[in-house]
């Protein structure tokens, strides 16, 4: 399909630099099959669902992705967006053209790396010296990667550490948070406990990589980007019996859906799964896991519009975001949410 039909117009204005608060404060428009589209607030979530759906969350934890450093006079920016193992790390580098295989950069606070790779689209594999774990390297010298569209922006700030993690982060390893979580609570969860609604959750480390433009004119010609992710067997066996038992299985943003999507097999049942998915969906395909998503609003021409396309169909997503944008929802990563239901 033409990349230029999940195109649309999005004034400046609508992209949210900052969450509302509290969390759960946030509107969320619900689009289902036919009918009209509902203004509605997260808060209603207990009344939108049913007793016995399940709500299925990401755990992965944003980790500080971002580093600025030097090599020698030359000021190098990394943003790692995939581990390789625990030392090493793939990482989109600013500046790179003043980076070669072998040089050293320094980030500060005694926090360094070796450029090992330089990769084929560009990126480089970096080597951290020293024998702390990477994770506590980074707390030190790194910045919370918050997506360009707030970044370019205004600066990173003490507050993104708190509001760029969702309540479930819980497994280190993200350089993007699952951002459809951010609106949670424990006030809503415990809401949607007392209305019969299930939770599971399962770990996909979202990739910078998510932010990427797609610069295909085509949809067959996108190279995607994997990810790290895993389902356990218990959660993948209680999500089968929900699904048999006539319940929903929800998916609690596009990274939950993606990975539900990978372990599924043609006979859809959900199976573990642990490992990398690139799974890209467009419209045509054939949904196996999931009966409905709950998402923020996406940037033209994503593979993310792509994908609630699929779900929902073209038409009727475009017009959903065109009454978004009419009606002042805010977008994006800090922005509000959308309830999804075929």
């Amino acid at each position: 399909m033409k990349v230029d039909l999940f195109d649309f117009e999005l004034p400046p204005e609508r992209i949210a630099l900052r969450p509302v608060r509290p969390r759960d404060a946030a509107r969320l428009l619900v689009v289902r099959h036919d009918g009209p589209f509902e203004d509605r607030g997260v808060r209603d979530l207990p009344a939108l669902l049913r007793k016995g759906d399940v709500l299925v969350f990401n755990d992965t934890r944003v980790i500080p992705a971002q580093l600025e450093g030097r090599r020698g006079e030359a000021k190098i920016g990394a943003t790692l967006h995939k581990r390789v193992d625990l030392r090493r790390w793939q990482a989109f580098i600013r500046n790179a053209k003043r980076l070669r295989e072998g040089d050293a950069i320094e980030f500060g606070g005694g926090v360094g790396a070796i450029a090992e790779q330089r990769l084929p689209d560009g990126s480089f594999v970096l080597a951290f010296a020293g024998d702390e774990p990477v994770e506590v390297l980074l707390e030190r010298a790194g910045r919370m990667p918050l997506p360009p569209y707030i970044a370019g922006k205004r600066p990173t700030d003490a507050q993104d550490r708190e509001d760029y993690q969702t309540m479930f982060a819980e497994e280190d390893g993200a350089v993007a948070a699952p951002t459809a979580a951010l609106h949670f609570t424990p006030g809503l969860i415990a809401a949607l406990d007392v209305a019969g609604i299930g939770r599971e959750t399962l770990t996909l480390h979202v990739g910078a990589g998510t932010f990427l433009p797609v610069k295909a004119e085509d949809t067959e010609d996108h190279a995607m980007h994997s990810e790290w992710g895993r389902i356990e067997p218990d959660v993948a066996a209680r999500l089968n019996a929900v699904r048999s038992g006539g319940g929903r299985v929800i998916a609690v943003g596009t990274t939950s859906l993606r990975l539900l999507e990978s372990a599924t097999g043609e006979d859809g049942i959900i199976q573990p799964f642990a490992g990398d998915t690139d799974i890209f969906i467009t419209p045509g395909y054939r949904f196996r896991a999931v009966d409905g998503l709950m998402t923020n609003f996406h940037l033209p021409k994503s593979t993310l519009v792509m994908l609630v396309s699929a779900l929902m169909g073209r038409d009727r997503m475009m017009a959903a975001y065109s009454h978004a944008i009419e009606q002042e929802y805010r977008f994006y990563s800090y922005g509000d949410a959308s309830l999804l239901l075929p």
